[in-house]
C-alpha cells in the first residue's frame, strides 16, 4: 500500500512538475521554426537535452518523499505518523459463572529510540514508567503499561486480577465490544485484539511513517555518514572503504579495455578474429559477472587479484562488442573515399575507423563502467575485508539501516559521478559524434 502511494505521488509530482515549469519557462517550451529542430537520430545524444529544472525538481521530490515518510525534524509537510501518548481501553473479563467485571487499562506509547538517548549527565535513556492508576473495585483490576511506537504489546491484565486466567477468568469484550480469541478491533491510537489463547494485545498505530529501523531520516543518515567518516566501520573509515572500491573498478575496467578493443578491432576487420573469438565472446556475454564469483574464490581465492579479474572479465565482452560494433558501423563510403584519395591501410585505419568507431566504444565504456562498479560492491557482499559492499552486509547483519543507506547513497553518487565524467570525457575526445 506505501509503496502505491509513493509511486502515486510520485507520478503526480512529475507531471505537476512539468506544468510548473512550463508556466515559468514558457520560452523553452515554445515551437521553433523547421530550421530550429533537430531529427533524433539513433546514438545521437545531443538531439535531446534533460530540462534541468526537471531534474531539480525530480531531486527534491525524492527528498521531499523521503522526509515524509520518516520521522524527520526536517520543516517539511508529513503523512500523519505514528500515535504517542497515553491510551486507556476498557476489558471485559467473565468468570466461570457467568459474573462479569470492568477493568481500564492505560497504555503509555513512547518513542522508539527512546532508549538510544542520553541524559545531561551522559546516562543513557531509560524506557518511560507506567502511568499510576488505580486498581479499582471488583475482582478485575485497572493496570497500565508501555509499549514502543511501531510495537507490539502481549497485555497480560490477569497479573494484578483478583481472579486469573488458570481459574477461569477469560477476556468477552472490549471497549463494550464482544469480541472472540483472534479477532482485532481497530480504535484510533491503534489495533486491539486477542490472541488465539484469549490474551489482550495492542499494536499502536503507525500512520504512512516508517520506523527508524526500516528508513531512518535524512537527518540521521547524515550523521552517520559524519560518524563513518570520523571513526569508521569494520576498521575503515568511509573514504577508504570507497578508494578500495573505486580502485578494483578501475582497475578491472582498464584491463577489459585494453585487451578488449584490440579483439573487437580485430573481429571487426577480419573474418578469421571473427569467426575465432565470436563463439567465446557470445558464449561468455550472456553470463552474469556474479555466477563466475564462485570460480573466481576457487581459482584465485578471496584477495584483490580475484576481484580484479573478476572485473576484469565483466569489462572484457562489454569492450569487444563496442568495439567490434563500431568498426562495424563505419559506413563504407568514407572508405572508398579515403582509398580514392590514396590512404594507406593504416592511415584508414587511423584517420577512418578509429576516429568513426570511438562514439561506439565510449558508450560501451560507460556501460561497462556501470557494471563493473555494481559488479565490485556485489563481489564484496560475499568475499571482502574491506570495500563499500562489504560494510554495507556488515551492517544489514546489526540492522544498522542508516549505515545500509549511507553505502547506498555513496554508490549511486559515484555511479552518476561516473557517468557525467564518461559524458563530459566523451564529448571533449569526440567533439565530431553525430556530426558526421
Amino acid at each position: 500500500m506505501t509503496g502505491l502511494l509513493v509511486l502515486a505521488l510520485y507520478v503526480a509530482a512529475f507531471f505537476g512538475s512539468f506544468v510548473i515549469a512550463k508556466q515559468i519557462f514558457k520560452s523553452a517550451f515554445e515551437k521553433k521554426g523547421f530550421n530550429k529542430l533537430k531529427t533524433v537520430t539513433f546514438g545521437d545524444e545531443s538531439a535531446i537535452t534533460a530540462n534541468r529544472v526537471a531534474s531539480v525538481v525530480s531531486v527534491v521530490t525524492v527528498f521531499w518523499l523521503w522526509v515524509a515518510f520518516t520521522n524527520s525534524t526536517i520543516p517539511l509537510p508529513k503523512f500523519p505518523g505514528p500515535f504517542s501518548g497515553d491510551m486507556t481501553f476498557t476489558y471485559t473479563a467473565q468468570l466461570e459463572d457467568g459474573t462479569q467485571d470492568d477493568a481500564t487499562v492505560t497504555m503509555r506509547v513512547y518513542r522508539e529510540d527512546i532508549q538510544q538517548t542520553v541524559d545531561e549527565e551522559g546516562n543513557p535513556g531509560r524506557e518511560p514508567s507506567p502511568a499510576e492508576v488505580e486498581l479499582g473495585d471488583g475482582f478485575a483490576k485497572n493496570d497500565s503499561l508501555t509499549v514502543a511506537r511501531y510495537g507490539f504489546k502481549v497485555v497480560n491484565v490477569w497479573k494484578n486480577d483478583e481472579v486469573s486466567k488458570k481459574d477461569g477468568s477469560t477476556i468477552v469484550a472490549i471497549n463494550g465490544q464482544p469480541i472472540k480469541p483472534g479477532e482485532k478491533i481497530s480504535v484510533d491510537e491503534g489495533t486491539l485484539g486477542l490472541t488465539d489463547k484469549g490474551t489482550p494485545t495492542f499494536a499502536p498505530a503507525t500512520g504512512f511513517r516508517m520506523a527508524r529501523l526500516y528508513l531512518p531520516a535524512p537527518e540521521v543518515v547524515f550523521q552517520r555518514f559524519i560518524w563513518l567518516n570520523k571513526e569508521g566501520y569494520q576498521g575503515f573509515t568511509l573514504i577508504e572503504h570507497t578508494r578500495y572500491s573505486l580502485q578494483r573498478v578501475l582497475l578491472g575496467f582498464l584491463l577489459g579495455a585494453l585487451v578488449g578493443v584490440p579483439i573487437g578491432y580485430a573481429m571487426g576487420l577480419t573474418g578469421w578474429a571473427r569467426g575465432w573469438f565470436d563463439p567465446i565472446v557470445e558464449f561468455m556475454r550472456p553470463i552474469p559477472p556474479l555466477a563466475l564469483i564462485p570460480l573466481i574464490i576457487i581459482w584465485f581465492g578471496i584477495g584483490e587479484v580475484g576481484k580484479v579479474v573478476l572485473l576484469f572479465l565483466a569489462a572484457l565482452w562489454i569492450m569487444i562488442i563496442a568495439a567490434r560494433s563500431g568498426v562495424s558501423g563505419v559506413a563504407i563510403s568514407k572508405v572508398h573515399a579515403a582509398y580514392s584519395l590514396g590512404a594507406s591501410k593504416w592511415q584508414i585505419l587511423s584517420k577512418v575507423i578509429v576516429p568513426n568507431s570511438l562514439p561506439d566504444i565510449f558508450t560501451g565504456a560507460r556501460v561497462a563502467m556501470g557494471v563493473c562498479w555494481g559488479t565490485v560492491v556485489a563481489a564484496e557482499l560475499v568475499a571482502a575485508n574491506v570495500g563499500l559492499g562489504k560494510m554495507i552486509v556488515t551492517a544489514s547483519k546489526f540492522q544498522l539501516t542508516d549505515i545500509i543507506i549511507v553505502g547506498i547513497i555513496v554508490i549511486g553518487v559515484i555511479g552518476f559521478a561516473i557517468e557525467v565524467g564518461m559524458r563530459a570525457l566523451e564529448n571533449w575526445l569526440i567533439p565530431w559524434k553525430g556530426k558526421v
